[in-house]
């Protein structure tokens, strides 16, 4: 789960992080407030969970009063990548000397959360990781929760070039770090990190994505969740208790088990179809999951062939089976369905689609070959 700039940056204020001083507004009038609180120049950056806003003219530096009014009432009139400005963050601006990109996140290669930083901070940290991978430094905590100050120092320094910028890295750190644990973040980002003409450090960004998965620990976290940049079929899939992420492909895929979901999704792509989603319908052997997952893949008006591949363990395949025809009677199936059925009750099964005029197969090879041809009729 993502959240917008204004809301990562309250959570970087509660766990000590040195942000810049400002505030949300929704009304040109709010700002003004903010403005007079903080003193001009202020920043003014649209609140959108989208890249791309400030080469969008999404974010205006404003010198008074009525500089502010007018930029304001643009941006409210902006839309970046399909999404409108509704909510507007309010800062004072900084005499910024020094930018850096700091983050903590979660390296799946490892199995580990790593510190990245770079001297090298701003919106082009992508270009920098890219042209000059060397700038781009990592610290990896090896299963711990916090910095292991014997091995730190080579790190911080290799970022941070002054003894005094150093110590104040490391608080930064230290502090993004009880952030990213205590909220279980996947991403905790501040780019940039800057230093002001005094040499203070700020935090001028502020980026947070959670863990979708422990969100039950955190109840205060779900309504930060904002519903406009979320896919509603996503949605619907995880209060039905299925695992689904909508691709681009064509083909259909309800599968039992993610490792099972992953290979049919490769076997798909590699016989030359193109996988519409992933789905998992878990281990459970209720018929009403099939349903639901049919009701949600025949939305996708790209889909012109589902797959359904399931290998029976614990899931039962005569409540699979039972499940497609409960779909079949009650949905419009206008694309054909190709059932692949392996494993408890297989026989029971194919008895019960057979009555239905529905053919099965038992191996994944003859079952993707035939949804691929399917696909490209």
């Amino acid at each position: 789960m993502k959240i917008h700039e204004y809301q990562a940056t309250e959570l970087f204020r509660a766990g000590g992080l040195p942000v810049v001083q400002g505030r949300v507004a929704t009304e040109v009038y709010e700002a003004v407030m903010i403005a007079e609180e903080t003193g001009y120049p202020v920043v003014l950056k649209s609140q959108v969970l989208v890249g791309g806003r400030g080469k969008a003219g999404g974010i205006r530096l404003v010198k008074n009063k009525e500089e502010l009014e007018d930029h304001f009432a643009q941006l409210k009139k902006l839309t970046i990548k399909e999404y409108p400005v509704e909510k507007i963050l309010v800062v004072k601006a900084i005499d910024i000397k020094k930018e850096y990109y700091v983050s903590v996140t979660v390296d799946p290669a490892k199995g580990d959360v790593v510190l990245i930083a770079s001297s090298d901070g701003g919106v082009e940290i992508e270009e920098t990781a890219k042209t000059n991978p060397d700038a781009i430094k990592k610290y990896y905590l090896n299963g711990k929760k916090d910095i292991d100050e014997g091995s730190w120092k080579p790190f911080i320094q290799s970022v941070f070039d002054t003894p005094e910028l150093q110590a104040e890295g490391t608080k930064v750190f230290g502090a993004l770090l009880k952030v990213f644990f205590d909220n279980d973040c996947s991403l905790a980002e501040i780019n940039p990190l800057v230093i002001d003409g005094q040499g203070k450090i700020y935090a001028a960004d502020a980026k947070i994505n959670f863990d979708d998965n422990a969100l039950m620990r955190h109840e205060n976290l779900e309504s930060l969740r904002d519903l406009r940049y979320e896919d509603p079929d996503e949605l619907e899939a995880k209060e039905k208790n299925l695992s689904f992420v909508k691709l681009s492909g064509n083909v259909g895929c309800i599968v039992n088990g993610a490792g099972l979901a992953m290979a049919t999704m490769d076997i798909v792509k590699l016989s030359g179809g193109q996988p519409a989603n992933f789905l998992d319908v878990g281990g459970s052997s209720n018929p009403e999951k099939v349903l639901n997952a049919l009701k949600i893949i025949l939305r996708n008006k790209d889909v012109n062939a589902i797959l359904i591949n399931i290998f029976g363990g614990i899931t039962r395949c005569d409540d699979i089976a039972n499940g497609i025809i409960e779909a079949m009677g009650q949905l419009e199936l206008n694309v054909p369905l190709v059932v692949r059925l392996t494993g408890t009750n297989e026989k029971e099964a194919k008895e019960i689609l057979a009555k239905h005029d529905i053919t099965t197969f038992s191996t994944m090879r003859e079952a993707v070959d035939r949804v691929v041809a399917l696909s490209k009729k």
